[in-house]
């Protein structure tokens, strides 16, 4: 029976009440103001002091949100998840606010933002009640846009970032109370609806059911896995190579089944390819709508699983296999909690290979062990994916002139230059004359997407726009009508990025800069599965002077690590890439004139920042960033060296750099044939701030030495292989303190020019530093990266 109140005044004294006894507090409106915040913080406060979950969505239409409030939330409420959806124009006028108190779900939905007048004196119509099916749907919808791709985490990086642009817009339309119609049309005319529709996409179809030969690989690398005793893994495979199957391949092993991803639409692909392999096994879905718990195998979005009111509704050990299907950041919590939580008997962890700088935080997620790996390239190589013909089609407009902000262009400049006639002819033309039968083209926006598709239309082409707002078809009879040769061309913006099979699809259409490398990567993998039929796939890519134009080659290098660096990379011989003179021209004008690798490693940190709020740590950046960690050392000599450069400095920090630089580009750059010169340098640190500049002897680090290469099985088997390795996997303190004398601290004293020293048996850094935070802190930022790296790399060239 649901329980209804119509709510026209004084809304805030309903959302106290709730608040007060709340479990989970989800608040979603198109805006927030200053004054709002102040009225609802109290009730937040208490409510996150008692241990509730609290997430708050609003929108950036109109650029209406207070950057003041978003501040007020973000210092007041730091408990909160707050994520701002990027309307980009596009109206946003969702107003909601849900609570879980024990089993009820409770819901108000009607006409209030978050402004002080909405919630107490104005007039407004909300309705409230108290309904478990109501308070599911609502949540699922909640969901679908509070983690929607187009959404940023809210913190004081992207508040700056929002700020500017907020001052920007504000400058140029003066606020008001009201907009006329054909403004809001106008400015409505622009981004999809932030709900993507619940739809279930064509699964991949199998007419034997036996692995492919990458599954194969892939599952005898897990079997040794097994066997060897570990309890986690990671495999790593490129698109179009059947991750899917190969996890349900692998779930043979095990009864009870835990699948984890972040969209529905992969959770409702994978049950069909699990149950497609498991015909005698039920299987069941869990996210915001549906509750199927009880089946032999779940797929259960990250968002609602990872809740603590659906997470404690297990037993930790209720599953025999939980698989996480491709995380990304903004959800890396929610997973985390997951990860946490469980203990199966056995963990995997499955991702395409997004570029080859992604996927290496595999220490905390899968205990260093990466099963298998295999890149796009490389199974081109093996004959396991189509292979490609690329042509880089020459772009003359002028991108140097449009505004970045930080990771991308300024969206108003940049549909200014896409919306054009000549524009959309040079892009027809080039399609006409690589083509091949059925094409997906990847757009900036839906504006562009819509004018492209209005423009071939109208030139006799077969085309539809197709996003997440797209009312008039939906998106399996979108792919169907493809896949028969109806339709010439499919114009969308992220929509098949990941989790969608269309094996006939043979040309792939790029008509936006490159601004991810990993989304780059991920819609070439669009066109590269095998079919009847299919020779190869066909790549048409607009170049023109933006940013990444040339770095972006790098994804389709055979040979990334050749020193001397060609804007053409070299792809296997049953590939082709092709580019007109004046694109060859730009590419190399373009490295000339600028460090492509530099600028990549300042983006990526630039773009983890704004994701994480805050300054990352050298291991964070390594972790999360999308760039190759070695450019760090390369240009910079240490990461502290590159934070001076980036201007990320303040006042004090840059003067402790400038004492003591020559310390950190010691540490970062001292030789590791083995990890024993930082496992001796962490075991120094250990000691605190005030005494790990200390002098030290071999036997009083032999007990840390010992304990910390022996605590995991990686380190012991990778740096204890050899002949004097394995003689010390049973503690000796003289055996250990001797390799120690002879090994890092020798080595290293004979190695630093003066910095270090090793005599009379005692081990000493000459650094005035002692009691120096900073210098104790990026010390142990180096230390933690060169380790980590250290085992990461060793673990990768035996995997």
């Amino acid at each position: 029976m649901t329980k209804l109140q119509l709510i026209t005044s004084q809304l805030l004294d309903v959302i106290n009440r709730l608040a007060d006894e709340a479990t989970e507090i989800d608040i979603l409106t198109s805006f927030v103001m200053k004054s709002g915040v102040k009225k609802l913080v109290p009730a937040l406060q208490r409510a996150a002091a008692r241990g509730a979950e609290i997430r708050i969505g609003t929108g950036d239409y109109l650029h209406i949100t207070q950057p003041d409030a978003l501040q007020m939330l973000v210092e007041e409420v730091p408990e909160a998840e707050i994520r701002l959806y990027k309307s980009g124009g596009r109206s946003f006028h969702p107003k909601a606010y849900l609570f879980r108190l024990g089993e009820k779900g409770h819901v108000i939905i009607g006409s209030s933002n978050m402004s002080a007048s909405a919630l107490t004196g104005g007039v407004e119509w909300n309705v409230a009640a108290e309904n478990d099916h109501l308070f599911d749907e609502a949540l699922g919808a909640f969901e679908a846009v509070f983690y929607h791709e187009q959404t940023v985490p809210v913190n004081q990086e992207t508040v700056r970032d929002y700020r500017s642009r907020y001052t920007k817009f504000h400058e140029k339309n003066v606020l008001r109370a009201e907009w006329t119609e054909a403004e809001e049309v106008d400015a409505m005319f622009s981004e999809p609806a932030g709900q993507e529709s619940i739809v279930a996409e064509q699964g991949e179809t199998y007419t034997v059911l036996s692995p492919r030969p990458a599954q194969k690989a892939a599952l005898a690398a897990l079997e040794q896995t097994m066997e060897e005793e570990y309890e986690r893994a990671l495999v790593v495979m490129a698109t179009g190579l059947g991750k899917t199957y190969l996890a349900a391949f692998f779930a043979r092993h095990f009864k009870r089944v835990l699948f984890v991803a972040h969209r529905i639409e992969i959770l409702e692909q994978a049950k069909k390819s699990f149950l497609h392999v498991h015909p005698d096994r039920t299987a069941g879905i869990l996210n915001g709508t549906t509750k199927e718990k009880e089946a032999d195998m779940i797929f259960a979005s990250v968002f609602t699983i990872g809740s603590k009111h659906h997470l404690h509704t297990f037993e930790r050990d209720a599953f025999d296999l939980v698989v996480i299907d491709e995380f990304h950041h903004a959800a890396s919590q929610s997973y985390q909690k997951v990860r946490d939580y469980f203990t199966p008997s056995f963990f995997l962890g499955i991702t395409a290979t997004p570029d080859r700088m992604d996927n290496k935080d595999v220490y905390g997620m899968c205990d260093g062990n990466v099963a298998y790996r295999i890149h796009f390239m490389e199974a081109i190589q093996k004959q396991w994916l189509a292979p490609f013909h690329y042509y880089g089609v020459y772009d003359d407009t002028d991108y140097s002139a449009l505004t970045w902000l930080g990771t991308r262009y300024d969206e108003e400049e940049l549909l200014a230059v896409q919306l054009r006639t000549d524009m959309a002819e040079k892009i027809i033309n080039a399609w006409r004359t690589y083509k091949q039968t059925r094409t997906i083209a990847f757009c900036s926006s839906i504006r562009q997407a819509e004018f492209l598709s209005r423009y071939f239309n109208e030139n006799g082409f077969r085309t539809i726009a197709l996003h997440s707002g797209t009312k008039t078809i939906s998106r399996p009879a979108a792919i169907s009508m493809l896949d028969k040769g109806e339709l010439d061309v499919i114009f969308t913006v992220d929509l098949f990025n990941e989790g969608t099979d269309i094996p006939s699809v043979d040309t792939i259409l790029f008509v936006r800069p490159t601004e991810s490398l990993t989304v780059f990567t991920q819609q070439i993998g669009r066109g590269l599965r095998t079919a009847p039929g299919k020779t190869h796939c066909v790549l048409i890519d607009l170049i023109g002077n933006y940013r990444n134009a040339d770095v972006k080659m790098r994804v389709f290098d055979t040979e990334p690590d050749r020193k001397t660096r060609d804007v053409i990379p070299a792809v296997p011989a049953s590939c082709i890439i092709d580019f007109e003179l004046k694109a060859v021209e730009l590419l190399q004008e373009m490295n000339r004139k600028r460090n492509p690798r530099k600028e990549q490693l300042h983006m990526a940190y630039e773009e983890l920042k704004k994701e994480l709020g805050r300054r990352p740590s050298y291991l964070e950046l390594h972790l999360h960033g999308a760039f190759d960690s070695k450019m760090v050392k390369e240009f910079h000599q240490s990461y502290p060296g590159f934070l001076y450069a980036a201007g990320e400095l303040n006042q004090a920090e840059r003067a402790v750099f400038e004492q003591f630089g020559h310390w950190f580009a010691e540490v970062e750059k001292t030789g590791m044939n083995k990890s024993y010169k930082m496992v001796v340098l962490r075991y120094m640190l250990s000691k605190g701030l005030e005494h790990w500049l200390d002098s030290v002897t071999p036997a009083e680090a032999a007990p840390y030495f010992h304990r910390y290469l022996t605590s995991k099985e990686y380190r012991k088997r990778i740096d204890f292989s050899d002949r004097q390795g394995k003689k010390l996997e049973q503690y000796n303190e003289k055996a250990v303190a001797d390799l120690i004398a002879s090994m890092p601290m020798s080595k290293w004293s004979g190695s630093s020019k003066g910095l270090i020293t090793f005599e009379n048996n005692v081990f000493h850094i000459h650094i005035e530093a002692a009691g120096n935070p900073l210098v104790y802190e990026w010390t142990k930022e180096i230390c933690e990266f060169r380790l980590h790296g250290y085992f990461e790399r060793k673990e990768m060239k035996q995997s």
